[in-house]
């Protein structure tokens, strides 16, 4: 079952309350997403670990009702 996107944003500004969410649905299913990941809460750490903590946001749902997600992170203030 897809995943709109205001659930992706719901789900990722859970986690990260302060996010700035930009998504692009990339096969049009909303199954295939790009998504854009601003946050403070990104500051000092490795893009690895900003990665982890916006795929932490979405439990076990990853694969399996989103099936991919195609993520770019940024600082923010």
């Amino acid at each position: 079952m897809p995943m709109p996107a205001h659930e992706i944003e719901r789900l990722i500004k859970a986690k990260l309350p302060d996010a700035t969410v930009e998504l692009t649905d990339l096969a049009g299913d909303d199954d295939h997403w790009a998504a854009h990941v601003t946050s403070a809460a990104f500051k000092g750490l490795p893009r690895v670990r900003q990665h982890q903590l916006v795929y932490d946001a979405f439990g076990g749902k990853m694969g399996d009702v989103l099936h991919a997600l195609q993520l770019t992170t940024a600082v923010g203030e």
